[in-house]
């Protein structure tokens, strides 16, 4: 009979559909990727093309020069960097000016490769600029939230080929982080703990949807994933602010997120995701309620009709055989 869990975390209800669930490897990449140059001259993020994006606002410098990660502003962002943020409307409606900051975080010269085939030290210099580039937007003062994303692959929405991620300062909070701030207040007010906090605990002690952990992080599957293969990277001290991240917290996390990431590529034949990094602001990095992390969600499925129409997630995969499928690859080298 399915089941419908709860996620505390995001107050989602899931179906996790048991009676029509697949088999982990059914979710395997049908078409292959083509394969890639290790230069493409037309691309813009390739080295010798630094001419063909704006101006660069930061970079990692490579031994003996060029650069091992830069960022530079999005040619296409979805917000002006220019001008102060005002409120308009009329009683009723409501507008602020487009105004926030948007870069593109160039994560290696390598045209040709991926986060999961990437050296784990390269991965240690993409977090690295993640870090630098979050605490100087929240520098700003316009600034209200900024999230760090990658999207890999087609399905994920991604335009450029090339390994990136983006960054977007907005003048505003999302109502997703808000619906999970409510659930991590309330949480907080009932149970006197927090919510992230106590999640991992559960976790570690289950086992069933672990993948994998080290010294600073543990990554699993949710009990309540909201789709197949969906993954949390949790940080084992607490923080809320990203941006508080200590150089040996980077290196934990980029030989975990690096790991995850190549388990995804060999068990599921590189498969097209998106993750995100969830967290406050350098204000809020001390508040006990609330604890930055990483969702993973592998594009192996798409939302439908219930999907939009309820709010709530079909989970086709049972997230204790997901978790166990992924223990099971050999990641590589």
């Amino acid at each position: 009979m399915p089941e419908i869990r709860s996620n505390p975390v995001t107050g989602d209800w899931v179906i996790i559909a048991t009676e029509r669930a697949r088999r982990p490897e059914e979710f395997t990449q049908k078409t292959q990727k083509p394969p890639l140059p290790a230069f493409a001259p037309e691309c813009p993020f390739c080295p010798g093309n630094e001419d063909k994006t704006p101006a660069e606002q930061f970079r990692v410098p490579a031994p003996g020069g060029g650069w091992l990660v830069r960022s530079v502003p999005n040619r296409y962002a979805a917000l002006a960097p220019e001008g102060e943020v005002e409120r308009h409307g009329d009683g009723f409606r409501t507008f602020l000016s487009g105004v926030g900051l948007h870069e593109v975080i160039v994560e290696t010269p390598a045209h040709h490769l991926t986060t999961a085939l990437l050296p784990v030290g390269q991965v240690e210099h993409i977090l690295v600029a993640y870090r630098h580039r979050l605490r100087a937007f929240y520098d700003d003062r316009r600034i209200a939230h900024v999230i760090v994303f990658k999207n890999y692959g087609e399905a994920a929405g991604t335009s450029l080929i090339h390994p990136h991620s983006q960054i977007v300062g907005m003048p505003v909070l999302p109502g997703q982080l808000r619906a999970r701030l409510e659930e991590a207040v309330r949480h907080w007010g009932d149970k006197g703990e927090c919510l992230y906090c106590r999640s991992l605990q559960e976790e570690l002690h289950d086992g069933t949807r672990m993948i994998a952990e080290n010294a600073s992080f543990a990554a699993f599957v949710p009990y309540a994933a909201l789709s197949p293969f969906h993954i949390w990277i949790f940080p084992k001290r607490h923080c809320a602010y990203f941006g508080d991240i200590s150089d040996s917290e980077v290196s934990d996390l980029a030989a975990l997120l690096r790991e995850v990431l190549a388990r995804l590529y060999v068990g599921l034949q590189d498969p097209d995701y998106n993750y995100v990094i969830r967290s406050l602001s350098p204000q809020e990095g001390a508040v006990r309620y609330f604890h930055w992390y990483i969702s993973l969600i592998p594009r192996v499925t798409k939302s439908a009709g219930f999907e939009l129409g309820t709010g709530m997630f079909i989970n086709t995969a049972l997230p204790e055989r997901s978790a166990e499928f992924l223990r099971g690859v050999t990641p590589g080298a």
